[in-house]
């Protein structure tokens, strides 16, 4: 996928649903609920169960969404990643290899930055965007809206902090797009299974940032 594409597919959907699966099953069914509330941007987290499987098995059965992973530590992860389709990358923090070798591949990736000179480091290294995290440590929106002077050339991607109170404020703030895990995934509506709640869940959120 090419920057461009990847930047329209944020502008678009404003929204990414970050799963974090204990076990693969629960990170399937996550996924599905999401991408029936209309959910296109699917993250499943790298420390998921078998998460390697779960992408494939994701990408066969969700043609129309772009599934991708996160919380990528080192090279070896980000290529075994890539060898097991994930179409973009998220990492903790800013490491010029990892840049590098999606930027080879020409697989987005959205290095985790907090500070300024973060920021910008990710983004001169090749980065397509840069993942503040976390944002609400350091103030959420108003942080975000604090950086859209020196910085607003850079796309940004909130998380850490992100709730479906605030996902708005923060793409008004001058975010491109914001990435939720546990408030799209309320712990009680996982365990009964409610997956319908949970796909209303995301569609509310997508009408909120649309």
């Amino acid at each position: 996928m090419s920057t461009q594409d990847w930047l329209s597919q944020l502008q678009k959907q404003r929204a990414i649903a970050v799963i974090r699966a204990p076990k693969l099953e629960l990170g399937w069914e996550m996924a599905l609920a999401v991408a029936t509330g209309g959910m296109e941007l699917i993250e499943i987290t790298w420390n998921s169960d078998r998460a390697g499987e779960l992408i494939a098995q994701l990408r066969q059965r969700l043609p129309e969404c772009r599934i991708g992973t996160g919380t990528l530590f080192n090279v070896q992860q980000l290529e075994s990643a890539i060898a097991a389709g994930a179409e973009f990358l998220f990492t903790p923090h800013v490491d010029s290899a990892m840049i590098r070798a999606a930027v080879a591949k020409n697989i987005p990736i959205v290095p985790g930055a907090l500070t300024p000179t973060e920021i910008v480091k990710a983004w001169s290294n090749g980065a397509s965007c840069v993942k503040v995290f976390p944002v609400q440590a350091v103030g959420g929106a108003n942080y975000i809206q604090s950086l859209q002077g020196p910085l607003g050339h850079i796309p940004l991607i909130p998380t850490g902090g992100v709730t479906l109170d605030n996902a708005a404020e923060l793409i008004q703030a001058g975010a491109i797009a914001v990435g939720l895990g546990g408030e799209l995934f309320p712990k009680h509506l996982v365990r009964e299974g409610n997956w319908q709640a949970i796909a209303q869940l995301a569609s509310n959120l997508l009408q909120q940032l649309a």
